[in-house]
C-alpha cells in the first residue's frame, strides 16, 4: 500500500471516485485541493486501486477534510494514516492547529489524534448556509 499526496494529472481521477463513493459536495473540495500548489490532497492505493484519500485547507484555512475510505477497506488503518499526513502538511505549512471541520465521529478523532470538540461549532459553523440544491 502507498501513501502520497495525489498529483495533478490524477485530478479528474480522483474526483470522480470520490463523487462516486462519497458525495459531489466533497468532489468539489477535492478539485479545490487540486488547485493548490502542493496540491492538498492525500490519496492511499494498493497497484491502480484507490482507497481512500484526505484533503487538507480546502473548505477554510487549516481545516481538514474532507476525508473517506473505501468501505471495502476500512479497519486497515488507512484513515488514520490519511489523517496524520494531512496534519503534519498542515503543520509543515505553519499552522499550529487543525481544524476537523464538519466532524462525524468526534470519538474516532479524539482516539486518534486527541481532538477536542470547539465549544458552539455543532450550531455556529462554515458549512450552516451550504447550498444543497
Amino acid at each position: 500500500m502507498v501513501f502520497r499526496r495525489a498529483i495533478a494529472p490524477e485530478k479528474q481521477v480522483v474526483q470522480a471516485w470520490v463523487q462516486q463513493h462519497f458525495s459531489h459536495f466533497w468532489a468539489s473540495e477535492v478539485e479545490v485541493a487540486f488547485s493548490r500548489q502542493p496540491v492538498a490532497l492525500w490519496v492511499a492505493q494498493e497497484g491502480q486501486q484507490l482507497l481512500g484519500f484526505a484533503c487538507y485547507d480546502c473548505t477554510a484555512k487549516a481545516f481538514f477534510g474532507p476525508t473517506g475510505v473505501l468501505e471495502a477497506a476500512r479497519g486497515r488503518g488507512i484513515g488514520k494514516i490519511l489523517l496524520v499526513k494531512a496534519l503534519e502538511s498542515l503543520r509543515e505549512q505553519g499552522y499550529v492547529y487543525g481544524i476537523i471541520g464538519g466532524v462525524g465521529p468526534a470519538d474516532y478523532y479524539a482516539k486518534a489524534v486527541d481532538a477536542r470538540l470547539i465549544p458552539g461549532s455543532d450550531t455556529h459553523h462554515v458549512y450552516q448556509n451550504l447550498l444543497r440544491g
